[in-house]
């Protein structure tokens, strides 16, 4: 790392540049004051790839002004308070590479925030956290083969069930979600091939222009997620997810998709219909909160061959509670790898659709409907969250 010393009136600057590789992203830049301090603690500017480990100091604004990658073998640390602001435009994001480590930890009471830089933000401002992991993935095959991410043609996927990318705890992502083209879009938080020995737990997507939390493959377990006013899906999965998600609570705004999106593989890259294995992740204590039955869409589509177990559901607002599609969701079904336990639904027009091919009924998914209270988001949404 360089350290070049300037004299502005009567302080001394250090500004520190971390070089880049071969990526043609932007130098990152940090301006430290004579004394330790920031210069302007909304003017220090972070962005490129890291040759050394970087430590985002607690209660400091940064500028995200390009996107910042954090390498195989370094670490991005992030203290409490700290907000990252960021500049527009979908190629400023933070990359947390296979076996580079993000250690994101705030506090309730002091959450890490990264949003928009502009005066007046709006969904799809920037583009959001993307981490990469080696876990397994069902959209190739053979030991550690790769496949590459929708931004910034990233490797992720292999072997290793217990990856372990860092810990995210008390975070929360704003007005992400900017789309590079039609294919090639932004989330709020995007999990590629994500190992369970990663810790994900208190994060929150508010007002993206996409989904809100997205995992590709990997076996990593979230738990107290919150997506408010996502415009696309609220919680996606594909490409063979197989964690667990606990206590997750979704709430729909004006534009928006599904509440959950599962599919057991990848639609969008190639023929993958028959993989080695299906997602199949399990969700407990789930709350999806929509605007009225009157409104044409749905809570959950399960779809592409996705198993999935649910427990402990409330969903409130939707035209259809459930949507499965495709004949190998529904093969699912009739072995028994797919269920609904405990579950109330509120102001639900048609519980359950079945546009799979098999024969069953509601009876042979749903079972204890009335008994579900949901994710109970107001005993721990308080003090990091927006509404």
């Amino acid at each position: 790392m360089k350290a070049n010393i300037f004299l502005i009136g009567l302080f001394a600057v250090t500004t520190l540049f971390v070089g880049c590789a071969s990526d043609d992203t932007a130098d990152i830049t940090i301006n430290i004051d004579g004394d330790g301090s920031p210069v302007d603690p909304t003017g220090e500017v972070i962005g490129g790839t890291l040759t050394e480990d970087l430590t985002l100091e607690s209660n400091t604004e940064y500028s995200l002004t390009s996107a910042l990658i954090v390498p195989e073998g370094f670490t991005l640390t992030v203290e409490p308070g700290v907000v990252v602001r960021a500049a527009t435009g979908s190629d400023v994001y933070i990359a947390v590479l296979q076996g580079g480590i993000i250690n994101a930890e705030g506090t309730s009471s002091n959450p890490i925030v990264f949003t928009s830089a502009t005066s007046t933000p709006n969904p799809g401002d920037w583009g959001g956290l993307i981490l990469l992991g080696r876990a397994p993935i069902n959209s190739v095959v053979g030991g550690d083969a790769t496949s590459t991410s929708e931004i910034g043609g990233l490797p992720y996927g292999g072997s290793a069930v217990d990856d372990n990318s860092g810990i995210l705890r008390y975070v929360r992502i704003e007005y992400s979600g900017g789309a590079a083209d039609a294919a090639s879009e932004n989330n709020g938080f995007s999990f590629y091939a994500i190992g369970n020995g990663t810790t994900i737990e208190f994060i929150q997507a508010f007002e993206g222009a996409d989904d809100g939390v997205e995992f590709f493959g990997g076996t990593v377990d979230a738990s107290y997620i919150s997506v408010v006013g996502a415009q696309d899906d609220s919680v996606d999965w594909t490409e063979g997810f197989t964690g667990t998600l606990t206590n997750v609570y979704i709430e729909h705004r004006q534009s928006h998709d599904k509440g959950i999106e599962g599919d057991g593989f990848n639609t969008d890259i190639g023929n993958n219909s028959n993989p080695v294995f299906w997602s199949a992740p399990t969700v407990t204590n789930l709350t999806i909160n929509g605007l009225g039955s009157s409104n044409e869409n749905e809570a959950i589509r399960l779809r592409a061959g996705t198993r999935a177990v649910f427990t402990n559901v409330l969903l409130e607002g939707f035209a259809e509670g459930f949507d499965l599609d495709d004949n190998e969701t529904g093969n699912g079904v009739l072995s028994d790898e797919t269920s609904v336990t405990d579950i109330t639904f509120d102001d639900i027009t048609l519980t359950l659709k079945n546009d799979t091919g098999a024969t069953f009924g509601e009876a042979d998914v749903i079972t204890g409907i009335g008994n579900g209270t949901g994710a109970d988001y107001n005993s721990w949404n308080s003090g990091w969250t927006r509404n």
